[in-house]
């Protein structure tokens, strides 16, 4: 990945800027989601085995009809102070492992979500 100024662990494993098929104007998030949970919340950054962070988040939407999905970015804008049109799923949408996409200059979106991400808890 390309080097960025971050100070939030995890933040540049999550946050794929240094794709071929990426475009200016954009990063992804890899996150992990939980539906049917007692609340809405991002539980934290998670490592796998395999050395891959995600980003978890618990929404209490079931997985139908895209309810869980339209909570997840209703989450995240929430949290991260982002206006909903600007987040959208682009991968894994009937999976609890996705990808999401966030419109914006990517250097001045790793530092607004890095400083998002200190506040959270390992998970």
């Amino acid at each position: 990945m390309r080097a960025v100024s971050c100070t939030a662990p995890g933040v540049l494993a999550l946050v794929d800027i240094d794709r071929p098929d990426l475009q200016p104007g954009w990063v992804r998030v890899a996150i992990r989601l939980t539906p049917r949970a007692r609340a809405n919340r991002i539980d934290g950054v998670a490592s796998f085995a395999e050395g891959r962070a995600v980003l978890k988040v618990a929404v209490t939407a079931p997985p139908v009809e895209n309810r869980a999905n339209d909570a997840l970015i209703a989450v995240l804008a929430k949290a991260w102070r982002l206006p909903r049109r600007d987040i959208s799923i682009v991968g894994g949408a009937k999976s609890r492992d996705k990808t999401v996409r966030i419109a914006g200059e990517p250097r001045g979106l790793l530092q607004h979500l890095a400083a998002a991400l200190a506040q959270l808890p390992a998970a």
